[in-house]
């Protein structure tokens, strides 16, 4: 090989690595992680109905106190291929149930495994980046009280190149911040309040904005509604710009997270069934922030 194509190799190399480098997991460090504060198990149990944690994994069609065994084995389909949500119940193999706090939070706030590796955005911690260190810490002391589990899901089905999980590290340098997902006015404590909820906790985003090729969020287009990948039809804009929500009221919009009837008497369906069951247990005035919240976001056309 001459020296000009050594050279080339070289730099080559150095740039795979650098690239290697750049995108490894960085989970919490340990300053971060010792100035996390206690947790308390009531204020946890709000925030684990906050984050919508057993819409994907307590068992399918679980019902009652079942439906706190976080036994994992829902399949979510999307355009990279099917992810399987993991047993998150206290059970030492199978669930999370040996994890720290440091971990929980890594988890949480980074997408990083207590192994060092990186997590699938399936898991929602861009949303939950945006979460206080507080809730974090409340959201672990109370899921360490749920029942375990010793449920081995499936393993995820991606195609290639979906299936390497070092590709994620580049997919964080894009869209992993704790940044607003909009600029907006909340000098209103309940507009605050409402804007954390949804782009926090609550992920809302998640599934109702648009996503690009590579499963980031289409600029200018947030909340106003995607495809359903499961293929049957759409996820619904939720913006004051939607044809189907957005003349409802703010208090039309409580009355349907508490009661999931929505102000023409028709009844929640599809996915949301499980998201208003969970939104139906918290506080009001948390209820009231969100639906705040909703109606001074931008108004998008559906289907932006």
């Amino acid at each position: 090989m001459s020296r000009f194509l050594r050279w080339i190799a070289g730099l080559a190399l150095l740039g795979v690595a650098l690239g290697l480098f750049i995108t490894r997991a960085v989970p919490l460090n340990a300053s971060e992680i010792a100035a996390l504060p206690d947790g308390d198990i009531a204020r946890g149990e709000n925030v684990f109905w906050a984050s919508g944690c057993v819409s994907c994994h307590a068992v399918p069609k679980s019902e009652g106190d079942a439906h706190l065994v976080l036994a994992g084995g829902l399949e979510l389909k999307t355009d990279f291929g099917t992810f399987v949500a993991p047993n998150i119940s206290s059970s030492i193999e199978h669930g999370i149930g040996s994890w720290k706090l440091g971990d929980f939070a890594s988890a949480m706030l980074k997408g990083v495994s207590p192994e060092g590796t990186h997590y699938y955005p399936s898991f929602p911690y861009g949303s939950y980046a945006r979460m206080t260190s507080q809730d974090i810490s409340d959201l672990y002391a109370y899921m360490k009280t749920l029942p375990a589990s010793d449920n081995v899901p499936a393993l995820n089905q991606l195609s290639f190149p979906f299936n390497i999980r070092a590709a994620i590290g580049g997919w964080k340098l894009l869209y992993l911040n704790a940044s607003p997902r909009l600029t907006l006015d909340v000098s209103d404590p309940v507009l605050a309040r409402g804007q954390y909820l949804v782009d926090g906790p609550g992920h809302c985003g998640e599934c109702h904005s648009p996503r690009n090729l590579v499963g980031g969020f289409k600029a200018n287009a947030w909340l106003s509604g995607a495809r359903n990948p499961d293929g049957g039809g759409k996820i619904p804009n939720i913006t004051p710009g939607s044809k189907d929500i957005g003349e409802w009221s703010a208090s039309d919009l409580v009355a349907y997270f508490e009661t999931g009837f929505t102000p023409d008497f028709d009844s929640v369906g599809g996915s949301m069934v499980s998201v208003q069951k969970n939104l139906s247990k918290l506080p009001k005035t948390d209820l009231e922030a969100i639906a705040a919240y909703l109606k001074v976001v931008p108004a998008r056309p559906d289907g932006a």
